[in-house]
């Protein structure tokens, strides 16, 4: 993914250079996911009972990865035993404790707080059943899948700061660093910006919110925005993922700031929309294959039951989208 010359004269040479400077750790990362290739069509899950512990459903990551596991499941000819919590700690942890005592062949759990879940993986684990997951970064997970947060992180971050040309501030929303592609997503940020001195984050940051995430973003850039009503005060706005940006996007509109760009993670089709305006203030994002991230965490399920080994992490490709390329990334996707 490049990023070419902004008219700040920010060029490619300098933005490869740093890539290479904060990039190292996503090559020894990537070669952890390095694995051998087993055809689809010989895999099978005939007789097995899988569990599928999803956070949330609300937004369309989560939703593609649950619906794609429960469908994969099936076609492997399983029985999915399928729980949504609802975004709710309390449910998550009792859902947790049932399918633990109904002893399922696997159980996978999408996303989650780490502090939250992680004793229950460790207990499905001490009782035998293998505990898979899905951008969750749980030593008490087999086999994580997910995108190469790392690449992800670095990626943005380098997009945002080639827009600004190198100089300015930048908001930025740190609501969920429990939540572990958050936290790696949030680190490459700052270290990217960390070799720019003339881009600042404001402090204090902001935290998003779950529910009401898209209102409780725009309430807060419109208070941002009155705190610093010039123009260039404020070059752009960051989110870990896309549903703060997509807030954060009508806030600025609504108050005539077109001029901050916006920036997130994950690809949801509505804001795809805003990047593919030329009029919007969204400037990129970075689109994930949750449907395929579904599937790939179920195929691993029944490599591992099928007595295969798998690497630590799993990686699928994730797209960046910006101004330039949407187009091309949304026809890519499916959903274009």
């Amino acid at each position: 993914m490049s990023i070419e010359k902004s008219g700040s004269g920010l060029g490619r040479r300098d933005l490869l250079k740093l890539s290479a400077a904060v990039g190292a750790v996503v090559a020894g990362a990537a070669l952890v996911g390095q694995q051998p290739v087993f055809a689809a069509e010989e895999l099978s899950l005939k007789g097995k009972r899988i569990a599928i512990s999803a956070t949330g459903t609300d937004h369309f990551f989560d939703l593609q990865a649950y619906n794609a596991q429960i469908e994969e499941v099936k076609r492997l000819g399983g029985e999915p035993i399928a729980v949504d919590a609802g975004r709710n700690d309390g449910k998550l942890v009792s859902q947790l404790q049932t399918l633990i005592a109904q002893k399922p062949d696997a159980i996978v759990q999408i996303l989650g707080t780490l502090s939250v879940i992680d004793p229950w993986l460790k207990k499905a684990r001490d009782a035998g059943i293998p505990v898979l997951t899905v951008d969750v970064g749980s030593t008490n997970s087999i086999n994580n899948t997910t995108s190469d947060n790392w690449g992800i992180g670095k990626d943005l971050a380098l997009q945002l700061v080639s827009d600004i040309g190198g100089e300015g501030n930048i908001v930025v929303f740190n609501g969920f660093y429990g939540v572990t592609p958050c936290a790696i997503r949030y680190d490459q940020l700052v270290n990217v910006v960390k070799y720019f001195p003339k881009v600042k984050i404001l402090q204090p940051e902001l935290r998003d919110v779950i529910p009401n995430t898209v209102q409780d973003a725009f309430t807060q850039i419109t208070a941002i925005l009155n705190k610093y009503p010039e123009k260039g005060s404020i070059k752009a706005i960051w989110s870990a993922w896309d549903i703060p940006q997509l807030g954060a996007t009508q806030a600025l509109a609504a108050a005539g700031r077109t001029e901050i760009r916006t920036y997130g993670v994950d690809g949801s089709p509505e804001v795809l929309q805003l990047i593919a305006d030329p009029n919007s203030p969204a400037g990129a994002d970075v689109a994930q294959q949750p449907a395929e991230i579904g599937r790939t965490a179920i195929r691993n399920v029944a490599k591992l039951l099928a007595g295969q080994t798998l690497p630590r992490e799993t990686y699928v490709p994730a797209l960046l989208a910006n101004k330039t390329n949407v187009g091309e990334v949304t026809k890519k996707l499916g959903i274009g």
